[in-house]
């Protein structure tokens, strides 16, 4: 290479120094933080009420009276991936789930539970499945179950009815 060659290499790097430079520098200008007015209205912020904490428990055995078990099962779809509902269904990722309401948790000899299923030592009621469908890893802290759970009262109801009418 020529020196007329490094004089562009030169060249084309200090420009790129100085856009640099110049490009914060008019960043700083552009951006400048400004105190605040003490003219403004202060906003007062005060312990909001925790919907989801404060909300009152869902009767469960009242929202069944009114579930729909054909919904429940359109609803069970989500749950197929990992159960089987088909009576002598084999298990998946999870377990087999005919028969479930009633039965001990953690006991299908069968399948592996997680230590925390095995040692929960209740059995499926709906009280039960309401808050377990609700939210797994809250419900039973250590459960091998990813599902986040169903949110919605009136689904889980449904859901419910489903797995009762699995006998």
């Amino acid at each position: 290479m020529n020196s007329f060659e490094w004089n562009k290499i030169a060249g084309a790097v200090l420009f790129a120094l100085l856009l640099a430079v110049a490009g914060r520098n008019l960043a700083q200008v552009a951006i400048q933080p400004q105190p605040a007015n003490p003219q403004a209205f202060p906003i007062e912020v005060t312990q909001a009420s925790a919907p989801a904490a404060a909300k009152a428990e869902v009767d469960i055995a009242t929202l069944l009276q009114t579930a729909s078990v054909q919904a429940g099962q359109r609803s069970a779809k989500k749950c197929i991936a990992c159960h089987s509902f088909d009576e002598g269904g084999a298990h998946k990722i999870g377990p087999a789930l005919w028969g479930v309401v009633g039965r001990k948790i953690g006991t299908q000899s069968d399948f592996n539970y997680s230590r925390a299923m095995k040692e929960h030592g209740d059995s499926w009621t709906i009280e039960v499945l309401n808050g377990y469908l609700r939210s797994p890893r809250q419900y039973i802290k250590g459960t091998n179950m990813a599902f986040i759970g169903l949110r919605k009262d009136q689904e889980r109801a449904n859901v419910i009815a489903y797995l009762r009418s699995l006998q």
